[in-house]
């Protein structure tokens, strides 16, 4: 008669339950695992056997075939060794098989019959929440589970206390989450000296989730504005934190002791990064768009990342959704994030500086070619940075504080809940974002106009609106006036618009 236990593997930032179904005959001894397993999870026959041995039980001596179910998923990771081991022990009743029937096992097994950390466990914790399980995982990881609230989590060191703790020879109480520790941050929008117009466009884009182009030479201060926007970003709600703690735990980047990550995430890759790396790789893991939810990717060097890596990132942009297909399977995965791009305006990175721009005009146009048209169009404010003279540099007064620019920024956040809003206006579709304006007439002829004049796209069109609902939102204004809509067809380029 077979044994059923539940496991679990990853699908992005979701577990999806796996029932290993283990059975014993009277044949040859072998252990036979099937049911779409990737070479990873057939290993683990091995590592179950020496673990199994090394507990001080003795392994079985017949055929053991496994099924892992459902058989048209493809099982990744080592975190089914431990429900494999589970399920051999209760089919050989070296465990009683009823303290298995409501429990969800995840873990990799040492040699030594250690247990080992694996990725996602928060995001295990959450589907054993809706199963209605206990969760069974390696104790360095149980305080990461223990944040999901309302489940039974259970960290074990080893198979032979897991073992003794269901024949109820020990007590293992329920895990509890680390405690919260309080960060502060290192940096400070005052730190910022001069640029006030790139200071202006990271405001109106953390006000309204919009997406910002900076362009400037070499130490005009790119990467500096936008390493401090998450600083002038609002909180993050319960749900947000939550849903970026379960992404940072699928892809490992939680620390055992990990708690509910409070601030938003800021992803900063190489420009080296693959497609796969920038969306998600055959595994389905979570990449750096994903990663970034609910918080900022900032591409420095923009220009010189390649082509195919900055077009895999319409999609997010636009739908606040990434859908990857690979050979492990198809997935959506949520990206409402807000992009950076930072990039010199040439090759040599001096055209706009202190020193002379020694490229050819045909090379610079190649080179700002290389962020493409779509791209740029879905990016609604860029800003032109020129150096800071050394004395404003050293002798110039402080910025405004990240926290005065806050206060600010969540005010102009609350007044679009006030409307009851699906999400920021930058992350808003047409037709809702028509709803929200309320254009003035002669806000509309000055719209007309600069859409006119400059050729503006009808997504194009459609972005400076919500800019200048964010404006009017920043000034406490309910119709969206000529001043609003002038100043944000300037951030796309356009000034002579009025």
């Amino acid at each position: 008669m077979s044994v059923t236990v539940w496991g679990a593997t990853l699908e992005g930032a979701d577990a999806t339950a796996v029932q290993v179904e283990v059975d014993l005959l009277r044949r040859l001894p072998r252990l036979t695992i099937v049911g779409l397993a990737a070479h990873a999870v057939k290993e683990s026959a091995e590592r179950v056997r020496s673990a199994i041995q090394s507990a001080g039980l003795e392994f079985p001596r017949q055929r053991i075939v496994v099924n892992l179910a459902p058989a048209d998923v493809r099982k990744e990771g080592t975190g089914l060794d431990l429900p494999l081991a589970l399920g051999i022990l209760a089919a050989a009743d070296l465990v009683p098989a009823e303290r298995l029937a409501g429990a969800l096992a995840v873990g990799e097994l040492s040699l030594s019959g250690q247990l080992r950390p694996v990725r996602g466990a928060l995001s295990v914790a959450m589907l054993g929440r809706r199963l209605g399980s206990t969760v069974l995982l390696p104790s360095a990881i149980a305080p990461q589970a223990a944040l999901a609230s309302g489940v039974d989590v259970r960290g074990f060191d080893d198979l032979a206390q897991l073992v003794a703790w269901l024949r109820g020879e020990v007590d293992v109480p329920p895990a509890q989450p680390a405690p919260p520790t309080e960060r502060i941050d290192a940096i400070d929008f005052a730190d910022v000296r001069g640029q006030p117009l790139a200071r202006r466009a990271l405001e109106i884009a953390a006000a309204g989730a919009h997406h910002v182009l900076l362009v400037g030479p070499p130490g005009c201060g790119k990467s500096m504005l936008a390493q401090r926007l998450p600083t002038i970003l609002p909180p993050m709600t319960a749900d947000e934190a939550l849903e970026v703690t379960r992404v940072h735990s699928a892809a490992g980047l939680l620390g055992a002791n990990a708690h509910v990550v409070a601030h938003r995430p800021f992803r900063a890759p190489h420009h080296s990064v693959s497609a796969a790396g920038m969306i998600g790789d055959r595994t389905l893991r979570p990449g750096e768009v994903h990663l970034s939810h609910h918080g900022v990717l900032f591409l420095d060097e923009a220009a010189e990342f390649p082509r195919n890596v900055l077009e895999v990132l319409r999609q997010p942009l636009e739908d606040g959704m990434v859908r990857i297909t690979r050979a492990a399977g198809t997935l959506e995965l949520p990206a409402r994030l807000t992009l950076v791009l930072a990039t010199n305006a040439c090759p040599c990175g001096q055209k706009g500086g202190l020193r002379p721009c020694v490229c050819p005009d045909g090379d610079v146009q190649r080179y700002m070619r290389r962020l493409s048209g779509p791209v740029l169009d879905r990016v609604d404010l860029r800003v032109d940075l020129a150096p800071i003279p050394g004395r404003d540099l050293l002798r110039g007064p402080p910025g405004e504080s990240s926290a005065r620019v806050r206060d600010r920024v969540i005010a102009a956040r609350d007044r679009q809940l006030a409307r009851r809003q699906a999400g920021p206006n930058g992350q808003l579709d047409a037709a809702t974002v028509r709803e929200v304006a309320h254009l003035s007439p002669s806000a509309s002829n000055v719209l007309e106009r600069g859409a006119d004049a400059h050729a503006l796209s009808a997504r194009a069109t459609t972005r400076v609106i919500k800019v200048a609902r964010t404006l009017a939102d920043l000034d406490d204004s309910t119709p969206v006036t000529p001043d609003h809509i002038v100043e944000a067809l300037s951030f796309r380029g356009v000034p002579e618009a009025a």
